[in-house]
């Protein structure tokens, strides 16, 4: 096996340390997976990533692994505190990328009564596409509190509910934020762009529960067989992107000035406790922030929206928070290293946490589970809910997939498919789409992705998250 990878057990295979590397590479798949990633710098990215200073355990790749910046997108990667390194290109320039879901208690046969005229009032009432700006402006004091607060100030200003925060991550805010650590090009890029949608693979989406899996964790989530469910995918729009362009900057230096040596110059980095490591953290955590919020104002369209189209209010529609998820961030957490509970700064590239049962960071309701997990797949096919494991917390530091991951580059998706043969396949599939762009939504189809479905079978079978349900598409808007 090319790269010296060798199964250890069904659905996860490794790469033993060698040369300059400081502990082994795992990757978390199937044998089809692994075929795959043949000829793609994806593997050697898991190999690069075990070089970075303070390293612990192992460098890991979720089932979704394609090649990313520095990171391959499903990298996950904990780093020691006071030897460790802290990577931008171990986050992302879409910093907090994520998906919340909100339940309801409408009905597959209710959407399809007005599916056309849901998904245009969702497209009506968000923004979507490159550079579209928002009904909110901030000033830079507002801004800042965004930055601050995070989901709380979108909540306290009447986007959404109180209730809404129990089920983010973090309670939809990162401490450590400092909004001094963000360049005043990155705060203008932010002004304007709360609560749009982007471009890219963000979108709406609205779903129905198709198959249930596992009732007991699904009656505790809310779901029930035929349910519409709304999903929201977006993160910290401009400002986390040149959040992560400003600092990539720094860290170039920041390798020079503390005698770091890597295989890779996107894996540029600093000490966690330097300062440019702790600008950069504060840094992130504001983005992050920034998403949270921008998340929260999205789903208050959407409630919108969804209110619009059926004369009924949100809370008698019951449209109430499943969970919100953080793809893309750095987090300071405790996990058992060597027997020995530490507090560990861990990075998701394109993975997702994915807490277990008993874990006193899963909302309560969800304790005795453990953490919903989140994986949309494409507008096509299907998407998924799952459910945080102990073997996670063992084995990848609380993580899972993200997503299908990608099978086509942007470019390649255009050259393959044609917008007529996407829109009678979305058709076929009973499918409506709005998008701002032809272009972006080619570069979106359905076969540009992996199937979604052989992503989570690896995942379930490696045992970093378990299935709950699967939903299917009926509606979706893109940028």
């Amino acid at each position: 096996m090319a790269n010296n990878l060798k199964m250890v057990r069904e659905c996860q295979w490794v790469m033993p340390r060698s040369g300059g590397m400081k502990v082994d590479g795992i990757i978390f798949a199937t044998q089809e997976i692994i075929d795959d990633l043949q000829g793609t710098k994806a593997i050697e990215q898991v190999r690069n990533v075990a070089h970075l200073p303070g390293i612990l355990q192992a460098s890991l790749a979720m089932p979704d692994i394609h090649e990313g910046y520095g990171f391959p997108i499903g990298g996950v990667a904990a780093t020691d505190l006071d030897n460790g390194v802290v990577s931008p290109g171990g986050i992302g320039y879409d910093i907090n990328c994520g998906v919340r879901i909100m339940v309801s208690n409408l009905t597959r046969a209710d959407v399809i009564k007005r599916q056309e005229e849901l998904v245009s009032n969702l497209f009506a009432n968000i923004p979507t596409g490159v550079g579209k700006k928002g009904s909110i402006r901030l000033s830079k004091k507002q801004l800042e509190q965004v930055l601050t607060q995070g989901a709380g100030w979108a909540v306290s200003n009447d986007y959404g509910w109180d209730s809404d925060l129990e089920y983010c991550e973090e309670n939809g805010c990162m401490e450590g934020a400092d909004p001094s650590h963000v360049s005043e090009r990155a705060l203008k890029r932010g002004s304007d762009g709360l609560g749009t949608l982007g471009s890219g693979n963000h979108f709406i989406e609205v779903s129905y529960v198709e198959e249930i899996f596992d009732e007991e964790a699904a009656s505790i989530f809310g779901l029930f067989k035929d349910q519409a469910v709304f999903w929201v995918h977006s993160g910290s729009r401009g400002l986390g992107h040149q959040v992560c362009s400003d600092y990539l900057r720094v860290m170039r230096r920041a390798v020079s000035k503390y005698g770091i040596s890597l295989p890779d110059r996107q894996l540029d980095c600093a000490p966690v406790m330097s300062d440019e490591g702790k600008q950069y953290f504060a840094a992130m955590a504001s983005a992050a922030n920034y998403a949270w919020a921008n998340r929260q104002v999205l789903a208050h369209y959407v409630r919108k929206s969804v209110s619009q189209t059926f004369g009924k209010t949100p809370e008698s529609l019951g449209m109430y928070m499943l969970y919100d998820v953080a793809h893309n961030i750095g987090k300071l957490e405790q996990h058992l290293v060597d027997g020995v509970k530490r507090r560990v700064l861990v990075h998701r590239k394109g993975a997702t946490r994915a807490f277990g049962p008993g874990h006193k960071d899963v909302p309560e309701k969800y304790r005795a589970v453990g953490q919903p997990v989140l994986i949309p797949g494409d507008m096509g096919r299907a998407s998924y809910i799952l459910r945080g494991t102990e073997t996670a917390m063992n084995l990848s530091f609380g993580s899972a997939c993200h997503g299908a991951g990608r099978a086509l580059s942007r470019t390649q998706a255009r050259k393959a498919i044609t917008i007529d043969e996407l829109k009678h396949e979305l058709e076929s599939r009973g499918v409506f789409v709005r998008s701002a762009t032809m272009k972006g939504l080619v570069e979106e189809a359905p076969d540009a992705y992996k199937d979604v479905s052989t992503v989570v079978e690896a995942t379930h079978c490696a045992g970093l998250a378990a299935k709950v349900a699967r939903v299917r598409p009926m509606g979706v808007i893109k940028g």
